[in-house]
């Protein structure tokens, strides 16, 4: 089913598109990065429980919203108006700060106990779900008070997401994943029945599909506009990350990229129903690939792996840059939602940024078709 890439070296003699813009360190490895939906800011958290912003682009500056703690921060989200920054992690507390104010201001303190490492909010309404156990709870930062609490049952929760619309909410866990209709928490929700648990969920930028990554080495991918859905089998280790394109190819749908172990797969949806997906391989990485992300509106694709190289491969096809700058390895990375930078983190609690060498020059293809 695979196809390995043709070549999987950068090509000599073409000016690197990316630079590195600017750099810095927290005290302990990154363990979540994410840019604000208008790109004005940059969000980190660390494994010593610290919480920073970097603003002032493109001059950036870096600020600490909680200096470490000794607890880990295991998650991070930005909300859809740029308003609030909500993480969470070993203490079994969910901190929020609203942050359009000058040096951001700690509006909540939400405790449980348990180990919070899922959380995210809606792209549409400051509404925050994050995970209790085996319960999602869906918090309002607006009233400062809870929506919902939804029992997942089978297990404790491995994965959140919100669709793009605001409308759904999917959460992954043993046994595969459920999904809540936001008009009305109290409906039982629809259930993507497998054998195994689904720990990485991720919706397609139009809300047309959502793609589980499971333990047994699987991806299944359901569309809302078809009854049936796609297992994609055979991967070497359990699947870490899943993301989207946000533009469909010819086919009519967008790439889904896959990363497990030491590869990144690419799938493509065919015209073909009986044939469903077809998928390549982008070989090149020595060690286990912790992030993956497309550049928004293109199909370049960006990896990042614990043998310290981030890698850029040109429509997801072949390495164009290699970035290094990690050497105990990379942790997590983000590209600006405007393109202009893309974010990276190590294991050392290296942060970041590159550039373009030339702003505006577009991606020429450097290699035979």
């Amino acid at each position: 089913m695979f196809s390995l890439g043709q070549d999987k070296q950068p090509k000599i003699g073409v000016s690197p598109p990316w630079r590195k813009h600017w750099q810095a360190m927290l005290s302990d490895y990154v363990t979540g990065l994410t840019w604000s939906p208008d790109g004005k800011f940059l969000a980190a958290i660390s494994a010593a429980g610290e919480v920073v912003v970097c603003d002032n682009f493109p001059e950036p500056s870096l600020k600490y919203l909680q200096d470490k703690t000794g607890g880990s921060m295991d998650c991070i989200s930005i909300s859809g108006d740029g308003k609030f920054v909500a993480a969470g992690g070993q203490e079994g507390k969910v901190k929020v700060w609203q942050v359009d104010a000058k040096e951001g201001e700690l509006i909540a303190t939400l405790e449980w106990g348990n180990w919070i490492d899922k959380l995210c909010w809606s792209p549409k309404e400051n509404w925050l779900a994050f995970n209790v156990g085996s319960e999602a709870i869906v918090w309002d930062a607006g009233r400062k008070e809870n929506l919902a609490r939804l029992n997942f049952e089978t297990s404790s929760i491995l994965a959140i997401a919100w669709q793009p619309g605001g409308e759904y909410l999917a959460i992954g866990g043993n046994l595969g994943v459920k999904v809540w209709d936001r008009r009305d928490w109290h409906k039982s929700p629809y259930h993507l029945d497998l054998p195994s648990a689904s720990v990485a969920i991720a919706w397609s930028v139009d809300g047309e599909f959502l793609a589980a990554g499971n333990l047994d080495n699987s991806v299944l991918v359901l569309s809302f506009s078809n009854p049936d859905s796609w297992s994609m089998l055979g991967f070497e280790g359990k699947v870490r990350q899943l993301a989207w394109s946000d533009r469909p190819t010819t086919l009519g749908a967008p790439l889904l990229a896959i990363a497990s172990a030491e590869q990144v797969t690419i799938w493509e949806k065919q015209f073909d129903e009986s044939i469903g997906w077809d998928g390549w391989e982008l070989s090149g990485h020595l060690d286990v690939v912790q992030a993956i992300a497309f550049q928004p509106q293109t199909f370049h694709l960006a990896s990042a792996a614990e043998d310290g190289q981030v890698c850029i491969w040109y429509d997801a096809e072949q390495v164009w840059q290699m970035l290094p700058g990690a050497p105990d390895g990379f942790s997590c990375l983000a590209w600006h939602p405007k393109n202009e930078f893309l974010a990276a983190a190590g294991a050392n609690g290296e942060l970041l940024i590159w550039s373009q060498s030339n702003p505006g020059q577009k991606f020429a293809r450097s290699w035979p078709n």
